[in-house]
């Protein structure tokens, strides 16, 4: 009786070590800074610490800071833990994305994560964004509220991009799966691009579309960038062609969002998405080829102010309201 027992429980634990096994996200070599990154703008206003596995970007009255990959990638998995600015943030924008606008300037490619600062008391909050083949008439936002408060810690932010999808994660968690369809045709990112993080003032829209601006009595405003993973296929600047060295190291990125992982994600989505580019008839009288419109999303989303992004916004300045989620809510996600 004791023997079928424990072999019982032997077997229900081998079902869940599997089980968590082929949903946990795999892990990837964390790199310290100077062996992926360099400087991109700010001079002392990017510090490394911790034997080049920290950085600090900070922005103040003379100017933001930023840094960018040595190489370029085509595809892969790319990741950064961020920990933000606290206290008052309104106009203060942390971006971590992908690009090749310093190469291809009328019809470059962009996969985006921003964080747009808040007045004291509203949390951060975070949006994504893709642009394919200089479709910059087109803005694909999406914004969100966070189950947690990103100044508080570190959290890792994540980007998956393959041929056929891209995927946004927030701490192992993906937030929005972005598929490439025949009707978009050059719209989705598809040259080699380079990784950017950056800190820098967007007063002119970030916060309620100008309204509060980045208030320089709480300067300097600094970011904090640890465990840096560049996880993917790089490419000669010149020729652009690819040099993967180990053509195995291709089946160690993720190809999709397994069952747990999209039960999460629709949960996240359901609770703490704000607004999709998709729903927005202000900007668009037709939904972009590429939006599958759910009505119960449309009407859930209604209820949001509108945001707004400003007049003449662009995303090269990159370059140089508090959730009310529940606890039971948040570790539901």
């Amino acid at each position: 009786m004791g023997c079928s027992h424990l072999g019982f429980l032997l077997l229900i634990y081998c079902f869940l070590v599997v089980v968590l096994a082929s949903e946990s996200p795999k892990s990837f070599p964390i790199m310290a800074f100077d062996e992926g990154y360099t400087q991109l703008f700010g001079n002392d206003n990017l510090a490394v610490h911790r034997e080049g596995k920290s950085v600090h970007l900070s922005l103040d009255e003379r100017t933001g800071s930023g840094f960018v990959s040595q190489d370029l990638y085509l595809h892969g998995f790319f990741s950064v833990s961020i920990k933000l600015p606290a206290d008052y943030t309104a106009g203060v924008v942390v971006a971590f994305y992908m690009s090749n606008g310093d190469m291809f300037e009328k019809n470059h490619d962009e996969i985006d994560f921003e964080f747009l600062g808040n007045i004291r008391g509203k949390n951060w909050r975070i949006q994504t964004n893709v642009y394919g083949n200089g479709s910059t008439s087109i803005g694909r936002e999406e914004r969100y509220n966070l189950w947690f408060d990103p100044s508080d810690n570190f959290h890792q932010y994540s980007i998956l991009w393959t041929d056929s999808q891209i995927i946004f994660y927030v701490d192992n968690v993906p937030i929005r799966e972005f598929k490439r369809t025949e009707s978009m045709g050059g719209d989705f990112p598809s040259k080699p691009m380079t990784l950017y993080a950056t800190i820098w003032d967007g007063s002119d829209w970030a916060t309620n579309g100008g309204k509060y601006r980045v208030n320089y009595k709480y300067a300097p405003y600094m970011a904090e960038f640890s465990d840096f993973v560049l996880h993917g296929c790089s490419v000669d600047p010149i020729e652009h062609l690819a040099k993967c060295d180990n053509p195995q190291s291709s089946e160690a990125i993720p190809t999709g969002i397994t069952s747990v992982q999209r039960i999460k994600m629709e949960s996240f989505r359901k609770k703490l998405m704000t607004y999709s580019y998709c729903y927005d008839r202000v900007r668009y009288k037709v939904s972009p080829v590429e939006c599958v419109i759910n009505p119960q999303e449309a009407e859930r989303l209604r209820i949001f102010d509108p945001v707004t992004f400003g007049n003449g916004r662009r995303h090269h300045g990159k370059r140089h309201h508090r959730s009310r989620i529940s606890q039971a809510e948040a570790t539901s996600i």
